[in-house]
């Protein structure tokens, strides 16, 4: 053994102490990190609002009598839930659909149907942690209040397209599946299965594709052949080709896929449901989400009855969909290098001329030019390897040229003197 496996072999790791280490499941977002976020965030925002979508936003906690009336008690063990200093049962909110459903209720008076609304948040659920699948993670959620007909569906499923394309993403890459619960609750009357073994049933189909064929074949009892044999051969829906056919006149129809086998397995979901997956089946589903046409007057205690739909997609399994297809890949890596690169660099080579450089770092600034410069004393060479290295477009020399000062182009080299009254015309000019 060398002596300086003997040293390590003597001396205890050292360890950080648990008040320095991040909670498992949750994610410390360095400014790479808050750059391919933001990137994201950018993405869904520009193109819900291309939709017609407005933003708005809701509290991360809410009294945890929300989630059971909307779940059941059995929710309560996937919350983060606690006992606030005013007694109140509370918990992070683990999804939004139920505030939407709180805020809808109490608010809908105020606005014109339909409302389409987009959220951007952070969300928690207390589970274990696997790929695709954090305690925390940042979701879009997109909604559609107020809406009866098939045209709000087929809206929302393009929307889930085009932010997927937003990203560089195209059918190659991803199929949105889409299937309708109302195609089970009619087969369901047809077999004269009673309303109460529906929700069991729906489940069970919900976790066919994941589950052994023999546990599934027990879970739906005597349903079982002709259930398999629905699934196998895929089932007929108007409904459903009328929706892909809706998409098929945006030209869309090539990113989606009549899966009747995907049912979701929330029970508030009334009608079309859909998932979106990647082509290879490397990942969990991206985004997912459906009609839930009762929920909003179940939450309410029918104080408001409303027609409601809406899907999720969150950042976790999205960011390992970009980091696998190269060219979506390129996009971010793009977006990340851009986002800590400044316009203009100032650099200070005499002291004297500081207070000079600043009133103009403030003017340019007031422009909304990103600048910086050495906040304290620094060689001169020091300052433009940090110009470089922010990625500055132009560096502005103050110097012993006084009342002038130097800019270089930072891409070719090429330098010139200005009079310090015209080098805000002078910056416009280079970078525009």
């Amino acid at each position: 053994m060398v002596a300086s496996e003997l040293i390590k072999a003597a001396v205890p790791e050292q360890r950080k102490p648990a008040s320095m280490q991040s909670l498992p499941g949750f994610r410390d977002f360095l400014p790479d990190d808050c750059a391919r976020r933001n990137y994201i965030f950018a993405r869904w925002r520009e193109v819900a609002r291309r939709y017609g979508f407005v933003e708005w936003e809701g509290p991360p906690l809410e009294a945890t009598e929300l989630y059971k009336k909307k779940s059941g008690a059995e929710i309560v063990e996937q919350l983060f839930n606690f006992t606030d200093k005013g007694e109140r049962e509370v918990a992070l909110r683990p999804e939004l659909t139920p505030t939407l459903a709180r805020v809808v209720a109490a608010h809908e008076r105020e606005f014109k149907k339909p409302l389409k609304w987009f959220s951007i948040g952070q969300f928690f659920r207390y589970e274990k942690q696997q790929r695709g699948r954090l305690r925390e993670h940042f979701q879009l959620n997109c909604d559609i209040i107020g809406e009866n007909d098939l045209a709000a569906d087929i809206e929302l499923v393009a929307l889930s397209i085009d932010l997927l394309r937003a990203f560089g993403l195209t059918e190659k890459d991803f199929v949105v599946r889409i299937s309708d619960r109302e195609f089970w609750t009619d087969f369901f009357r047809e077999k004269n299965v009673s309303a109460e073994r529906w929700d069991d049933l729906l489940q069970a189909i919900d976790k066919s594709a994941r589950e052994p064929h023999e546990k599934t074949a027990q879970r739906l009892g005597d349903l079982a052949d002709p259930v398999f044999g629905t699934l196998k051969s895929g089932g007929k829906s108007a409904k459903l080709e009328q929706l892909v056919n809706g998409l098929r006149a945006r030209g869309l129809a090539d990113f989606v896929a009549v899966d009747v086998g995907i049912v979701r397995g929330l029970a508030y979901y009334t009608g079309t449901v859909f998932e979106v997956f990647d082509r290879a089946g490397k990942f969990r589903a991206i985004a997912g989400g459906g009609r839930y046409d009762n929920l909003i007057s179940q939450l309410s205690d029918g104080a408001v009855s409303l027609p409601a739909l809406g899907f999720a997609m969150g950042d976790v399994v999205l960011s390992e969909l970009i980091n696998e297809i190269p060219r979506a890949r390129e996009g971010m890596q793009k977006a990340v290098a851009n986002a800590g690169k400044i316009d203009i660099y100032v650099v200070i080579a005499k002291e004297e001329r500081r207070a000079d450089a600043l009133a103009q770092i403030q003017q340019l600034r007031d422009r909304g030019y990103r600048v910086d410069y050495a906040l304290t004393s620094t060689k001169v060479a020091r300052q433009f390897q940090a110009a470089e290295d922010l990625g500055a477009r132009v560096a502005v020399l103050y110097g012993d040229e006084w009342p002038q000062v130097k800019t270089k182009d930072m891409s070719n080299g090429e330098q010139q003197l200005i009079s310090q009254e015209n080098l805000t015309t002078h910056i416009e000019s280079k970078l525009h």
